[in-house]
């Protein structure tokens, strides 16, 4: 009976050391973050595998044990450099115009805050047997390692696998090591598929992506730059609005990850995109016309006029329906505008799905070379789009910046036939329909300088900002900071600024289109400019302030004489 009593203790002895054995092997496990097959585990690196495969822990215990990640950058923090680290930090970041060493010490696979406003959190979307697939598109060109993976691997973390066809890495002539096999191998281990193709010369981001476009498996093609993180549920609004109207094209809100900490800094739901005269593009508030359009639900997709152009997702059988990308354009560069305006005329729209979260590391600088130069391409690509879309109101382009007729934009006939193929509406339609608070004045009476009669200098923003003075400087005739629109609706205006005056000086001010102090009335046979709210008349300089335009008791003399150029009273407005 005893010696029973004895085997019987010593069974539960053994059962209960090996239930302790195994737990430790277990913890042990998972705190190494090696449970789950992860490459980094294998290489030695720190990060580690997708989220959607979790380690040995989470498939026993999911609810039991969990793990708060504490880590560098983790839940989107601030990373901070350690002070014997930071001027090898200064040294690193001038190699892809960001903090590399920050970059690295964050594991490939960090967390991230769920950002989405409430009402997003409880939407709901078609089953995701119902929506379309798609596949995601990375262009790189010398990336660095982590920016890359860490885009990758967010794809992979926050993506629902049945709608992640594949992923496909672009690379544009890379040269650095780690790009070549090692990348190959680390993405062949992957969950999903992940295809790398080559350009065996430098192409440039437009050519790149259509070189991904023509493998992609998916029926949608969602674009991605290399340096971005995708937050809990980016894909689903997306496209749920393809699936819903084929010829949408629909961008995330675009989180700023910054280029020094890699801090995850959340962006404004209520700003959409819009363009300058210098075709630009620009993001501006969103307008009440909208918000009322959206019945005031902030968690609805904006209409927005344009798009960044960097992230967004189009059905793959529109954008080559609708002409994918323009082949003429070189590198990078207004190709946005391009697609903004083609798509809306053509009988698309441009969302953005407020409900749409994505990081993306915005530099000061580019640290690449660009053949050419910079502004040669940039000049190529926005002429090739004023001279297919624009139509008259191209002047504006043209007028503010004069020197660019010399540039050889090449042959748009090409372009012209397929904007005639779609039967695509006038730019005017656009201004009218989709963009009415657009910075380019739907109907206008002169475009160019504002010259003094007495003294033969012009009106000159001298680059200035929104609250400062008027410029007052001889006239140089080469448009830019000197040109003026005399508009319909008698506002004078320099791009998105109005010459504004309450009292304190002749100003600019944000255009905002509710009369006031923006109204000028301009006397053809006075050639008076009268101030409607204060019943003066723009002067030349008062002595005490020699820079910029007074106001004064209307009197009638040449000083208060102004001469708009390129005036056309005769224009017909609908």
């Amino acid at each position: 009976m005893v010696s029973r009593l004895k085997l019987q203790y010593c069974k539960v002895v053994i059962a209960t050391s090996l239930v302790w054995f195994l737990l430790d092997v277990v913890l042990l496990t998972y705190y190494t973050d090696c449970t789950n097959n992860s490459p980094d585990c294998k290489s030695g690196g720190k990060a580690a595998g997708p989220a959607s495969q979790p380690g040995l822990l989470q498939r026993l215990l999911p609810n039991v044990l969990t793990r708060n990640p504490t880590g560098p950058g983790e839940m989107g923090k601030a990373v901070v450099i350690p002070e014997a680290r930071k001027k090898e930090a200064q040294e690193k970041f001038k190699i892809n115009q960001f903090n590399l060493v920050a970059s690295d010490m964050i594991s490939l696979n960090r967390s991230l805050p769920d950002v989405r406003m409430n009402e997003c959190k409880g939407k709901s979307y078609p089953p995701v047997n119902e929506l379309p697939t798609t596949s995601v598109i990375i262009v790189f060109h010398n990336e660095a390692w982590s920016t890359l993976l860490r885009t990758v691997h967010s794809v992979i973390n926050k993506s629902p696998r049945a709608l992640l066809e594949d992923i496909i890495l672009v690379d544009d002539a890379s040269e650095r090591d780690h790009l070549g096999k090692r990348l190959e191998k680390y993405v062949a281990r992957l969950s999903v598929p992940v295809r790398i193709e080559r350009a065996p010369k430098r192409a440039g981001l437009i050519r790149a992506r259509l070189k991904g476009a023509a493998v992609a498996k998916g029926k949608v093609l969602t674009f991605l730059d290399a340096h971005c993180e995708c937050t809990e549920g980016w894909l689903e609004p997306m496209l749920a609005e393809i699936h819903k109207d084929r010829k949408s094209v629909v961008c995330p809100i675009i989180d700023v990850i910054s280029d020094d900490t890699f801090e995850y800094i959340t962006g404004s739901d209520m700003t959409w995109g819009g363009f300058n005269w210098k075709l630009n593009f620009r993001w501006y508030p969103v307008p009440q016309r909208e918000m009322e359009r959206r019945g005031g639900d902030r968690s609805i997709p904006t209409r927005s006029p344009t798009m960044a152009g960097g992230l967004f997702s189009i059905s793959k059988e529109y954008f080559y329906e609708i002409g994918s990308y323009d082949r003429g354009m070189d590198i990078w560069g207004g190709e946005n505008l391009e697609m903004s305006f083609r798509v809306w005329m053509c009988g698309g729209r441009v969302l953005i799905a407020t409900c749409s979260r994505v990081g993306h590391v915005f530099r000061k600088v580019s640290p690449y070379t660009w053949p050419g130069g910079v502004v040669k391409i940039l000049n190529h690509n926005s002429m090739r789009t004023v001279e297919v879309w624009l139509d008259d109101y191209k002047d504006f382009f043209y007028k503010m910046n004069p020197g660019v007729k010399h540039t050889d934009f090449g042959d748009v006939s090409e372009r012209l036939g397929l904007r005639q193929k779609l039967e695509c509406k006038s730019f005017r339609w656009y201004l009218k329909n989709i963009y009415p608070e657009s910075q380019m004045p739907l109907d206008y009476y002169s475009l160019g300088e504002v010259r003094n009669k007495e003294t033969g200098q012009c009106l000159d923003t001298m680059g200035r900002k929104n609250g400062e003075k008027v410029g007052f400087v001889n006239c140089h005739g080469m448009g830019g900071n000197q040109v003026f629109s005399y508009t319909k609706k008698k506002e004078l205006m320099a791009d998105d600024l109005c010459v504004d005056t309450a009292g304190d000086g002749v100003k600019l001010f944000r255009c905002h289109g509710m009369g006031g102090n923006q109204i000028w009335n301009y006397d053809k046979e006075t050639l008076t400019l009268r101030h409607v709210n204060s019943n003066q008349c723009l002067d030349k300089p008062a002595p005490s302030a020699m820079d910029t335009p007074s106001i004064a008791k209307c009197s009638g003399s040449p000083s208060q004489q102004w001469l708009l150029s390129d005036m056309d009273w005769g224009k017909k407005f609908d």
